[in-house]
């Protein structure tokens, strides 16, 4: 779950607040000069056409986001749309897709399967979307896939990172990508990031769904690999993230002296598991190893701070599926003079996501969830490499075959619907700010 580009070390922004406030005009002035301002927010989540007249029409391509803008994950999730919307202008600036403006309804999911599958209900059967990007969490994707594959409608996830979606993409029918790479990747980095730090011990604590039960599969198997022994592989930790407390789940992965605890977590919950353990006295010598479900600025500060103002999270270290595309220098810069923030987690993913549902419509002529899955992966590794969402979607107007290469990587779409990254390391200071430290490859 990643914003960091080669050469760049970007510090994650302050989280936006838990409502998504509508854009400012800013946001909408693209590079094409898109006059229309959206209409977006809890209370009004559907944008017609970029802006609140409806302007899109019924034939038009319509598109949904369905990404925590409240629950576990929300202090990631609340840029995802405005990401997508930001494509969503810029394409509707320079034509559209197949001569009509591209419409966006935005739906939160809560950070919550049963408010996914619901979400994802009214995009499919009441909003009749073609496309969806989300959703964030892997056990809201599960919830709501089988409903967009019934439904035939394309769902490109920024940052669902589970293997089971791997493992069971035939499934799916192609209705299934995603623009992060899988745990399978992400596990082996932190594992070669453990051996790398000189850890021979470590233990595991992940919260209990796809994400952090796949996560920590893949993770023993390779640690192991490398010669290192996960203390309580036997008997794995794992919380209920409805939970309200974790002493005994913090007690379970901090007890039996590990050298280092390999956290997955999800924010709100997983800081309070860490503040447990901390009170404990169990920390104490050990280092925490995160992944990219905790990235942000926010969360050393929720997990606490000692009676002398320093962070309890500090030195802990961490891996994040770093984004390092081609396209990521134009998009930063068109990201931070349309909304004045720094880009974070998985923004460009999201990005890269809804262009490349509008590159496929256009591409199959066809403003359809089957259009879309018809063309996915060609014009995500086809032909010419182009990295300006416009000039692509000129080219394929054209005829020409294209290879998107986006902000978040080259998004080069395989068989089962992945891609495959790189990884950020990074470290919380003691004044918790979160600094990247280098790369590590998720070879084992």
């Amino acid at each position: 779950m990643s914003n960091l580009a080669s050469g760049h070390k970007i510090r994650p922004s302050v989280a936006i607040a838990l409502a998504i406030t509508t854009f400012t005009t800013s946001i909408l002035t693209t590079a094409c000069e898109n006059p229309n301002p959206p209409s977006s927010g809890e209370n009004n989540p559907t944008t017609e056409g970029s802006s609140s007249s409806g302007s899109g029409g019924s034939d038009g391509l319509k598109i949904g986001t369905l990404t925590p803008s409240t629950g576990d994950l929300s202090s990631i999730g609340q840029a995802f749309p405005d990401a997508v919307r930001l494509a969503v202008d810029q394409v509707n600036a320079c034509g559209g897709v197949n001569g009509k403006p591209v419409s966006l309804v935005v739906e939160d999911d809560q950070t919550d399967p049963n408010a996914g599958a619901a979400g994802m209900t009214k995009l499919a059967e009441v909003d009749k979307v073609a496309g969806v990007v989300g959703s964030f969490a892997s056990s809201v994707s599960t919830a709501a896939l089988p409903i967009a594959v019934r439904n035939n409608v394309m769902m490109i996830s920024p940052g669902s990172t589970s293997p089971v979606f791997t493992q069971q993409a035939k499934e799916f029918n192609g209705y299934w990508a995603r623009t992060a790479p899988p745990d399978t990747y992400q596990a082996r980095a932190l594992a070669k990031l453990a051996t790398e730090k000189g850890f021979k011990k470590v233990s595991t604590v992940v919260i209990n769904n796809d994400y952090g039960v796949g996560f920590e599969k893949e993770f023993t198997a390779a640690f192991e690999k490398l010669g290192g022994t996960v203390i309580n592989k036997d008997k794995p930790t794992r919380y209920d993230p409805k939970a309200t407390t974790f002493d005994s789940e913090a007690a379970s992965a901090f007890g039996g002296k590990p050298e280092a605890v390999a956290a997955v977590l999800y924010a709100e919950t997983g800081s309070l598991l860490l503040k447990a353990a901390y009170q404990q006295g169990l920390a104490e010598g050990v280092t925490v190893m995160l992944t990219d479900g905790v990235y942000s600025s926010d969360f050393p500060g929720q997990v606490g701070k000692t009676g002398d103002g320093k962070y309890l999270l500090g030195g802990a270290i961490g891996t994040v599926p770093g984004a390092n595309g081609k396209g990521l220098e134009a998009f930063t810069k068109l990201w931070k003079e349309k909304t004045n923030k720094e880009v974070t987690a998985y923004v460009p993913h999201s990005y890269d996501a809804a262009a490349l549902l509008m590159l496929a419509a256009e591409a199959a002529k066809a403003n359809t969830g089957e259009g879309i899955k018809s063309k996915i992966r060609e014009v995500s590794a086809g032909g010419t490499e182009v990295t300006d969402l416009c000039q692509a979607m000129e080219m394929v107007r054209k005829g020409e075959d294209i290879n998107y290469q986006g902000a978040s990587g080259n998004v080069d779409i395989d068989e089962n619907g992945d891609v495959i990254g790189d990884y950020d390391t990074w470290k919380v200071e003691t004044d918790g700010k979160l600094d990247v430290t280098g790369k590590v490859s998720p070879e084992v």
